[in-house]
């Protein structure tokens, strides 16, 4: 991270506070008390998130576990935290796979194996993705047309990342190799550059032709994590709004967070720079009563977002911050092992993942 990157996110994170700060202050009602989270809901959010991050975690060693790959839970689960805190305080979240990988290094994971797993946990993020939105489009029916095309927007997503990487596969068996056609140098791809593209395609055909020796048993066990934390994800928001009033419909609490998690990967800036906190608004704003709109837009980005960060940092700050480090002085290197079509997609998220973002 170099001092511009640290000051871009800093500014970005005081933008999302100041926007945050803007939208409790003009959408509160003055005949109105201030409300809180009572202190039970509390440790129900935070068993949510923890075993979010757990599932995750799950995710990945699963991963590994389906290729034949070693790896222990502990080092799937820093490696979670740690893309957390690389993507929160990178634009558009761009550091949560150099980070993920250094974790896996330190670990003693040699640096197939690793892609390998990225590869099939990014995978089977978008399936679950993929499969969530498609089960919410056929089963809820009374979000609203402003929340309910959310979902197809977010399944669009899903099948253009999918739709990449089987491009760039289908592209990886006659260009893997050789001096760049003549579209790539249209496209003002030199030597320098095609050669990091045939390295990220390498990357991609290696790693799809992985998944043909799957233990497709522990494939769907890793599958079932993949939507367990998608689900633990999205149940945050109810669970809050619930508190304060039993009557607010669900399913636009559903519907709008898994557009805003995994759809902020489009935002460029660290944390969103404020754009999570509007587009809440603008798609929740007339379903959360306007006395309990501030308290929850605060505590859902707490337990989605910032709490992520901070575990992140007390898991694997310092190997983040050398991965990052490394990222920078190694732009070449980190481009062969993070530009694969659908790393570069979902690296949001989907993890935060996410969406996962994932996450993912």
């Amino acid at each position: 991270m170099t001092p511009f990157r640290w000051t871009l996110a800093a500014l970005s994170f005081a933008t999302a506070i100041l926007v945050s700060v803007y939208i409790v202050e003009s959408s509160w009602p003055a005949a109105h008390a201030l409300v809180a989270v009572p202190w039970l809901v509390h440790g129900e959010l935070l068993v949510l998130a923890l075993l979010e991050l757990g599932a995750r975690g799950a995710k990945v060693r699963l991963s590994a576990a389906a290729l034949r790959l070693p790896m222990t839970y502990a080092t799937a689960l820093r490696a979670s935290a740690g893309g957390d805190f690389g993507a929160a305080i990178t634009p558009a979240r761009t550091g949560a796979e150099p980070a993920r990988f250094l974790i896996m290094t330190e670990a003693g994971m040699p640096s197939a194996n690793i892609i390998l797993v990225i590869f099939a946990e990014l995978f089977l993020e978008m399936i679950s993705l993929a499969l969530v939105a498609a089960a919410m489009f056929f089963f809820i029916r009374t979000a609203g047309n402003k929340i309910f095309w959310m979902v197809g927007l977010v399944a669009i997503y899903a099948g253009f990342v999918l739709g990449i990487g089987a491009f760039g596969f289908a592209l990886s068996r006659s260009h893997a190799s050789g001096p760049p056609p003549r579209w790539a140098q249209w496209l003002r791809l030199h030597a320098g550059r095609w050669r990091a593209v045939q390295r990220a395609l390498r990357q991609l055909r290696d790693g799809i032709h992985g998944l043909r020796d799957i233990r497709y048993g522990i494939g769907l066990l890793a599958l079932f994590a993949s939507l367990l934390h998608v689900a633990l994800r999205l149940a945050i928001l109810p669970v809050i709004v619930r508190s304060f009033d039993p009557s607010v419909s669900v399913p636009p609490l559903i519907l709008a967070p898994i557009a805003l998690t995994y759809g902020g990967v489009i935002a460029p800036l660290p944390g969103g720079g404020g754009a999570i906190e509007l587009a809440f608004r603008a798609t929740l704003g007339t379903t959360i009563p306007a006395q309990y709109f501030g308290a929850s837009l605060v505590w859902w980005r707490f337990y989605t977002f910032y709490i992520f960060i901070l575990l992140g940092a007390i898991a694997a700050g310092g190997t983040v911050l050398r991965a990052l480090r490394e990222d920078d002085e190694a732009p070449d290197a980190a481009l062969a092992i993070t530009s694969d079509a659908p790393a570069a997609a979902a690296s949001a998220g989907v993890r935060g993942g996410n969406p996962g973002g994932d996450g993912r």
